[in-house]
């Protein structure tokens, strides 16, 4: 399969700068060294975590978050995953590395129609006071078109990301999941036509990372991986 995939750097001067670099090998080379450490059902459950760079992964209940994830951490399950979709309710944290860790991972419960009130309260509470956050990935699921559910929830992300100070305190980043469920003589069409409704939805959104997790080999690993820690302001430079 030949998918053109976009990549864009973001960089960001803050607390990272003063810490290591590193290559994506070192950061998530090891597998076993990325666990869970917290989880929020509340606004007041949220913890506070030591200082490490954060990213924050939402869709809807059908996108493959887990799965995606699961494949970046190179683990089976370390995010649950189910055929029952909508099994996440709660903001998952995961550290990846070793203590003290490199990063942290925040698997959102996700939005629709089997999303709740509560979960939105809670996940908006998130991006609008952590300070640790760095980039917001959006999923969708390369099988169905974005519906209104997504297009909201782009432009609701999209609202948040220039402060009333006019700084960008995270940006926000499209990923098309299973891109091996399309028929291959529609995949040019299917992938235009969802970078153009992400972009008329959320200009400000990078251009979606096009992924499969299932595929022999996977598509899109390596480069969520680099984005990640291009996000987090932890890569080496060249």
């Amino acid at each position: 399969m030949s998918l053109s995939i976009f990549r864009h750097a973001t960089q960001r001067k803050d607390l990272t700068s003063i810490w290591r670099q590193y290559t994506t090998a070192q950061i998530f080379g090891n597998a076993g060294a990325a666990e869970f450490v917290a989880a929020a059902g509340s606004v007041d459950s949220i913890p506070k975590l030591h200082g490490l760079p954060e990213v924050i992964v939402t869709g809807r209940a059908n996108s493959g978050k887990s799965t995606l994830f699961n494949a970046v951490l190179g683990r089976k399950d370390l995010l649950h995953t189910s055929k029952k979709a909508g099994r996440t309710r709660e903001l998952n944290f995961f550290r990846v590395g070793r203590e003290p860790g490199k990063l942290i991972l925040v698997d959102a419960p996700g939005y629709g129609a089997r999303g709740r009130p509560q979960w939105g309260a809670m996940f908006d509470q998130y991006l609008d006071t952590r300070k640790e956050l760095r980039r917001v990935y959006i999923l969708f699921n390369a099988k169905h078109p974005l519906n209104a559910f997504d297009t909201q929830m782009l432009a609701h992300i999209s609202s948040k990301l220039i402060s009333d100070r006019g700084r960008q305190p995270f940006t926000l980043q499209a990923v098309i999941t299973k891109a091996d469920s399309i028929p291959s003589d529609k995949i040019p069409e299917t992938i235009a036509k969802m970078r153009k409704d992400i972009w008329e939805a959320a200009p400000l959104c990078l251009p979606p990372v096009i992924t499969s997790a299932t595929m022999h080999p996977p598509l899109g690993i390596d480069e969520m991986r680099k984005n990640i820690a291009d996000a987090c302001g932890l890569l080496s430079p060249r």
